[in-house]
């Protein structure tokens, strides 16, 4: 960044040396005739252009390479600071929002860092230096020059307080305008299986015509500013012109010094009419900045204590006990979970029953610290969760959810994504127990892309791939929230058999809806009113609970009609 400054501020000390050598020009060998003091003075300005040239060029390869780097560590930062945020934040975030915070609020930045800032300290070394060469030159009209910068720097300021609320409008607009861009690819199969295509185009055409009408009103306002910076350099070049001839007649300039005036203040012509743009970028640049701060002045919560120390997998016994756990969305003031107790000892595996809507998945979502508990706390081998590292927490518990993630990449990244290093035993391993080997079928095996939310598979292929990544590595505890929901009868089947087997020795907290996964379990906990009403066998529950053979046989009516 010194040496971009540098390079830009020799720039202007290169370009204003030319108009002072045209003075020595036209007082000198021109007006006395003199050829060659005429040649050797020309070819000393042929060395400042070439050197002007030189130093423009260092000085923008420079800016380039800097404020690319600028910003990629920027967007690499807040990509990280995203990935430490809580699920609660992104839980109540528009994707799109974020994602033209990453993309046009940044490149926007980076514009005001490679152009806006440098410009504007070499127009002001431009404007201060020629100023002060202008009243050295002839003081009253350089005094007349001074002055011109009071109405620019006055109009400026108000047009600055007006700017900067129409720009945020903008880039807010914009995210909004990505947002639904967004959800409309996601949900493309339910927009055309609906016949809804026409909706959701009014509903663009209103949000970008909302965004072109704010951008027009910026541009509107922009176009009477800048007039105002043409209008002041041009009526003060008129003034001087006329004052200057009237100089050289009365013998207070010479024709070189009002050449050398006039060229001076030309130079002030770009600068002052670039000025516009550059308060226009740096308001624009600030407002990104804004709300890239909305982002980064999020503190993480749900983050390592000082103290917290790692434990490695092979260490884990998987003794899970949740005591008086209570949990409450942020800013919702109702809780979810209102003193959850229970207790599930190593190698044993509980399912977790309960009404839509009752918290299971919440509550299995702490285990992995997703979300951190209001109050209480969830042990593991003893020891609060808060005081493992996030880390080897999660190297320990192994999750998967009804609703299956597959990102755009091959099959065995998606499956490996948490154990990076598996063999192809491994892999292969998990596809099995998933039922999942349906991939060998794919056009490149394992090295098929799956596409962007894995939309190119259907939604049993979905959760049994999503199911392989759980199981791959044998998690000393597995959270399991409903996986098998969108699989037909006879591959649930078959993939409850395979789980038999990785459960075998495996701590397991099984989320069910179905009552045929109730008999992958050792023990079954009722969920009911934010807490655990009743614990013990399938069979024992069944006998003794009304409520849980209410639950069931909902879940079966539920299961029933879905088929």
């Amino acid at each position: 960044m010194a040496l971009m400054v540098l390079a830009g501020l020799l720039g202007v000390g290169t370009s204003i040396m030319v108009p002072l050598l045209v003075r020595r020009v036209v007082d000198g060998p021109i007006r006395h005739g003199d050829s060659a003091g005429l040649l050797w003075l020309g070819l000393l300005a042929l060395a400042f252009g070439v050197v002007e040239s030189a130093l423009i060029l260092i000085r923008r390869w420079t800016q380039s390479g800097v404020t690319l780097r600028i910003e990629a560590a920027i967007r690499s930062d807040l990509y990280r600071h995203l990935q430490r945020l809580p699920v609660s934040f992104h839980d109540q975030w528009q994707s799109g929002q974020l994602l033209s915070r990453a993309t046009s609020d940044l490149g926007i930045i980076r514009r005001f860092l490679a152009f806006g800032i440098i410009f504007l300290v070499v127009n002001t070394a431009t404007f201060v230096t020629v100023v002060i060469l202008l009243l050295q030159l002839y003081w009253p009209l350089g005094v007349l020059v001074a002055l011109s910068a009071i109405p620019l720097f006055l109009t400026s300021r108000r047009f600055s307080r007006t700017y900067i609320t129409m720009s945020r409008r903008v880039q807010d607009q914009g995210g909004d305008l990505a947002t639904l861009v967004e959800e409309s690819a996601v949900g493309i199969r339910a927009i055309k299986s609906f016949g809804r295509h026409r909706f959701m185009a009014d509903r663009f055409d209103q949000a970008s015509g909302s965004l072109r009408n704010t951008a027009i009103d910026r541009a509107r306002m922009l176009s009477r500013f800048s007039p105002t910076f043409d209008s002041v350099s041009g009526v003060t070049l008129g003034v001087v012109l006329v004052a200057g001839v009237y100089a050289v007649s009365a013998g207070h300039m010479t024709i070189g010094g009002l050449v050398a005036f006039v060229s001076l203040q030309l130079m002030l012509v770009w600068p002052i009419e670039t000025m516009g743009w550059i308060i226009a970028n740096g308001q624009e640049a600030m407002t990104g900045a804004d709300r890239l701060y909305d982002v980064f002045d999020t503190v993480p919560t749900v983050v390592d204590r000082p103290d917290a120390r790692e434990v490695s997998p092979a260490d884990v016994e998987g003794h899970l006990r949740f005591e008086d756990v209570r949990f409450g969305y942020p800013g919702v003031d109702q809780q979810i979970l209102r003193g959850v107790d229970l207790d599930i000892r190593p190698g044993e595996t509980v399912a977790l029953v309960g009404l839509t809507g009752c918290g299971k998945t919440t509550l299995v979502s702490l285990v992995g610290r997703l979300y951190d508990v209001s109050a209480g706390r969830i042990t593991l081998d003893g020891t609060d969760i808060r005081d493992l590292t996030l880390d080897s927490l999660r190297q320990s518990v192994s999750m998967a959810f009804e609703e299956p993630t597959l990102f755009s990449m091959s099959v065995r990244e998606n499956v490996t994504l948490g154990v990076p290093d598996a063999t192809d035993d491994d892999v292969a391993e998990a596809l099995r127990v998933a039922q999942a080997e349906f991939v060998f079928d794919l056009p490149w095996g394992l090295a098929t892309r799956v596409g962007e939310q894995g939309l190119s598979l259907s939604g049993g292929q979905r959760q049994r791939l999503a199911l392989a990544r759980a199981v791959l590595g044998r998690p000393r505890v597995l959270v399991l929230d409903d996986p098998l929901s969108a699989l037909d009868v006879h591959t649930e089947a078959l993939v409850e058999d395979a789980l038999r087997q990785v459960l075998t020795g495996t701590t397991a907290l099984l989320v069910v809806h179905r009552p045929s996964t109730v008999a992958l379990a050792d023990r079954v906990a009722l969920l009911a009113d934010g807490r655990i009403v009743a614990v013990g066998t399938h069979s024992e529950l069944l006998a003794t609970v009304p409520e849980y053979r209410a639950v069931l046989a909902s879940a079966a009516d539920e299961t029933e009609s879905v088929r």
